[in-house]
């Protein structure tokens, strides 16, 4: 099995980074699942079979917001930036440009 997430060579990376690295990974995964059952979920004609997927895509979903919650409290301009833009009203684009501008 192969270890693609790492740019640089792991042995010199510290623990803390690799540790980011997998719950980078992770997100990126729990999203794809997500997308995944969403896909199957669209052109499923059995119910019990398209109720079965929607348990499994929440699932998924809880993961990845347990995984970002992970990376936000290790990234506290992170967690600035999307509480400038989660959760807002108003333009989306816009909230973002005024989160990022607060964290500069």
């Amino acid at each position: 099995m192969g270890f693609d997430q790492y740019h640089e060579p792991p042995n010199e990376l510290p623990q803390k980074t690799r540790t980011f690295a997998r719950m980078i990974l992770s997100v990126i995964e729990e999203a794809q699942a997500i997308d995944w059952y969403e896909q199957r979920m669209a052109v499923e004609k059995n119910k019990d079979a398209k109720a079965i997927m929607k348990n499994a895509q929440q699932e998924e979903f809880k993961h990845f917001g347990m995984d970002l919650e992970f990376l936000l409290r290790q990234k506290s301009d992170w967690r600035k930036i999307l509480q400038g833009i989660l959760f807002q009203d108003g333009d989306i684009v816009e909230n973002g440009e005024k989160a990022e501008k607060k964290v500069d």
